[in-house]
């Protein structure tokens, strides 16, 4: 292990988890490789472009082609004609979303098959009848024109960031934090660490030290790519973004400390912490918004550690609030980082025999 060229004992512990992050590869990709992965990937999936081309399938029975000749001048949808039972095929394999069946020569009645549980079958039903019945010469009674309106912060790479990093301050605490004192524990490094005069609170303060500078470059890395690959601007105030990481990094190392506190083995220090992630990973809107879930169920999930964090980054990134928005979310996480730290340094052990 490297020497460390500091003499304090809380920086000698940050320099000695500093040089272990260092050697181990793979933490290193998890921690600052694998968001601007994600950033990637789901930008891209889901980025802003022109309305897709609507692909259906056809039955090749009489009436067909002039199913076809009525979508002759629509360039937004394709028809695929095929056999009835290549159809049916299809749409039981889930390849197709609909259908059309025509009922009769002329193709003036069709049969729409679809599979109402699929979210996209009932808008794509509804839209290829709106173009069918136009290209039949129906008129609508009121003129409509649609305005595409593309606001700041408005697009899902805006909604996205705020959640990843909200995913990572809570993964780099938990793991960061939890799994590296449990690491200690199972080596016999602790022991070791608490026979030197040095402190507790200089011990938990140097883990803590380094998990925030293992946090800067991960949270600027995050910010700076998804700005140079999809323009992600920060609208609100860089100050309060900070401070709003900073607490959050507490909150979770704190909870990470809680989870740590009793465990002797990797696999219960791993079981506890996905059971402590999974709730927040699904529920507290890293992907999508809490707020779809039934009302009945915000009042838990507005309370879980993740989403108050979530909520404030996205009320400073997105639409450049200030704390007198977020102060419900900053004093649900300030009690988060003051009950899980004194519940794990009342119960925490730090001998085998206790």
């Amino acid at each position: 292990m490297s020497e460390s060229p500091v003499s304090h004992p809380m920086w000698a512990v940050a320099w000695t988890r500093i040089i272990e992050f260092i050697r181990q590869p793979e933490a290193v990709f998890w921690v600052y490789v694998f968001p601007l992965l994600m950033i990637v990937v789901l930008g891209l999936a889901f980025r802003n472009q022109a309305k897709p081309v609507q692909e259906v399938d056809l039955v090749d029975v009489p009436g067909a082609q002039a199913i076809v000749a009525k979508f002759q001048q629509d360039s937004g949808v394709k028809l695929n004609l095929l056999p009835e039972e290549q159809c049916r095929r299809r749409l039981r394999t889930n390849k197709t979303s609909l259908v059309i069946k025509p009922l009769d020569a002329e193709g003036a009645s069709v049969e729409y098959l679809l599979d109402p549980t699929r979210p996209e079958s009932g808008p794509l039903r509804a839209d290829i009848d709106d173009r069918l019945q136009r290209a039949a010469g129906r008129k609508d009674l009121i003129q409509t024109t649609d305005v595409v309106v593309e606001e700041t912060g408005g697009r899902y790479i805006d909604f996205l960031v705020p959640g990843l990093l909200g995913m990572g301050l809570m993964g780099g605490g938990l793991w960061g934090v939890g799994f590296a004192i449990v690491d200690l524990r199972i080596r016999k490094l602790l022991k070791r660490f608490i026979a030197t005069p040095m402190r507790y609170t200089d011990f938990l303060g140097g883990i803590m030290i380094s998990r925030m500078i293992f946090m800067i470059p991960e949270i600027l890395l995050v910010l700076a790519f998804s700005w140079l690959l999809f323009g992600v601007r920060i609208q609100g105030s860089w100050l309060l973004l900070a401070g709003v990481v900073v607490l959050g990094s507490i909150q979770f190392s704190g909870l990470g400390l809680l989870v740590a506190s009793r465990c002797k083995t990797l696999e219960s220090a791993s079981g506890l912490m996905n059971l402590v992630m999974l709730p927040m990973w699904t529920l507290s809107g890293i992907f999508f918004s809490w707020e779809r879930f039934p009302a009945m169920f915000h009042p838990v999930i507005k309370l879980l550690p993740l989403t108050p964090l979530i909520d404030a980054l996205r009320a400073i990134i997105n639409d450049g609030t200030g704390v007198e928005t977020i102060w419900p979310q900053l004093l649900i996480m300030a009690l988060w980082a003051i009950v899980s730290f004194a519940i794990a340094l009342k119960i925490f052990r730090w001998r085998d025999s206790q």
